[in-house]
């Protein structure tokens, strides 16, 4: 069964070249598509027994809102939605809860699948950023605001690094300025407030504004 969405890079916005920020590009949260169309109800209801089993919890039915988040899901199911629309669906289906246990671990692990695979083209280190921070915005532990902001910064085209940049780190815990673009592509900078520099590849950092 394949469980992966039948779209791609494609489906998403051009990002342009547009140094160090999103000015003039579309938000990749508004690509649209029918991301959910590959995932049958009774798929989802395979992955949750799945995780019950490695939970070693039992495996069953909410019996007031299991048919409804069916219902709902096939009626969503091949309906070309906003990205955005489709992780806010998501995070609906995990707290209505149509499963006994792991109702969160599912409908996120889902998500996290689904942009594994539309955003493969990035560099391994910010795909696996962006799909954590997606797979905890249905989660329900950030708030969409913040995943938004991550998503859009993950997204941005590459950009040519230079001397005196202001960058930032992935999860943004350091900031600080480059001091030298060394000769096999990684970045030396110097973290503010601090005496050590550090060598990072170009793809962990963002530029920060």
């Amino acid at each position: 069964m394949n469980h992966e969405t039948s779209t791609g890079p494609s489906a998403l916005p051009d990002r342009g070249r547009h140094h160090g920020g999103n000015s003039g590009q579309q938000s990749p949260l508004q690509a649209r598509a029918a991301f959910i169309q590959n995932w049958s109800w009774e798929s989802v209801i395979r992955y949750n027994r799945g995780a019950c089993a490695r939970g070693r919890a039992q495996h069953g039915f909410n019996s007031e809102t299991q048919e409804t988040v069916k219902r709902e899901w096939e009626e969503k199911q091949n309906k070309a939605l906003l990205l955005a629309e489709t992780l806010d669906f998501l995070k609906s289906c995990h707290r209505k809860a149509p499963f006994l246990f792991f109702n969160g671990n599912t409908f996120a692990d889902i998500s996290r699948r689904i942009t594994t695979t539309i955003f493969a083209e990035l560099p391994p280190t910010r795909l696996r950023e962006l799909t954590s921070v997606i797979a905890h915005y249905v989660a329900g532990v950030l708030d969409y605001q913040s995943m938004e902001k991550t998503v859009n910064s993950l997204w941005q085209s590459s950009v040519s690094f230079k001397i005196g940049d202001r960058v930032k780190t992935l999860r943004e815990t350091l900031q600080g300025t480059v001091i030298q673009i060394l000769e096999d592509g990684k970045i030396q900078w110097q973290p503010d407030n601090s005496s050590q520099v550090l060598a990072s590849l170009p793809e962990s950092l963002l530029i920060s504004n």
